[in-house]
């Protein structure tokens, strides 16, 4: 049976009754396939998994969907439950803070920034103030659970490499896993944010993994094959529906791939008022 927490001090309770080594999946709930990727591989690493469903008002900007963002802890438990059931002897603690005050107590005036181009471009400067919310809220539930191994999905491929940053940073003892994105047989990354979309728009969104799809094969792993790659970007961007659609490199997300062994195309492609984020990691030699 999950055990589920409401309350910083329940959370505290239970983790100081012993200091096991535990894994750690941070959410906001409304979970898919994805995040169950994420608490089955946590499972598969340690006995006991902490799972946080949370809301995060501090990564939403004014204008953006936090009161829209759906909801669902009671189905989100029955998804954790079942999946427990399949790891004998193995436990799942569920955080899902019923106030921000669990997470942020009255006068919390702190912010935890991670400075330079890793979170002020692409996503950061669309959404300033966002990548802030998200290391903040990160950092938080960090010192609260501290665990040996957290695990985030590549999908929100940016917010993996500023935690990670923050993670060396800071010297937390945290080791930073990344989940490979899941997708439906449409190609489409799974996201919460997908249930916005009509029949229709979830056929206009294959443009997004079509086109990187497109790219990827471009690129074809060769270095010289970049040129005319970013080419292409610059024909599919007259498309205005295109937040941004950019080649930058794995580790650090510069433009400059000179010495880039990896690189990543991101891209969001908006349909109303619905973003949707994708990445690809091409290998180039």
């Amino acid at each position: 049976m999950v055990l589920l927490l409401k309350t910083t001090q329940e959370l505290l309770t239970e983790r100081n009754k012993d200091k096991i080594k535990v894994g750690f999946v941070p959410t906001m709930g409304n979970l898919h396939a994805g995040h169950i990727s994420l608490l089955k591989r946590a499972l598969s690493d340690y006995d006991v998994v902490y799972f946080s469903i949370f809301v995060n008002p501090k990564q939403f900007g004014p204008q953006e969907d936090f009161n829209r963002y759906p909801r669902t802890l009671e189905q989100d438990l029955a998804l954790i439950e079942a999946l427990e059931k399949e790891y004998q002897n193995k436990k799942v603690i569920v955080f899902a803070p019923a106030r921000a005050e669990e997470i942020y107590p009255p006068g919390f005036a702190q912010t935890v920034s991670v400075r330079g181009d890793i979170s002020e471009i692409l996503e950061g400067a669309i959404r300033p103030g966002h990548f802030d919310g998200v290391s903040t809220v990160v950092f938080q539930l960090f010192d609260l659970i501290k665990p040996q191994e957290a695990y985030f999905g590549l999908k929100d491929y940016q917010q993996y490499l500023v935690i990670k940053h923050m993670v060396n940073d800071l010297l937390l003892p945290i080791k930073i896993t990344g989940m490979p994105i899941i997708r439906e047989e449409s190609g489409l990354a799974l996201s919460s944010r997908n249930q916005y979309l009509s029949e229709q728009d979830k056929i206009v969104s294959l443009t997004l993994s079509k086109t990187l799809l497109k790219l990827k094969k471009l690129i074809d792993g060769k270095k010289e094959n970049l040129e005319m790659a970013n080419q292409e970007v610059e024909q599919t961007l007259k498309d205005k529906n295109w937040n941004y659609l950019e080649i930058r490199d794995a580790d650090t997300l510069s433009t400059d791939l000179t010495n880039s062994k990896e690189v990543t195309i991101l891209a969001v492609y908006q349909l109303g008022t619905t973003r949707l984020l994708d990445n690809l990691q091409v290998t180039i030699s």
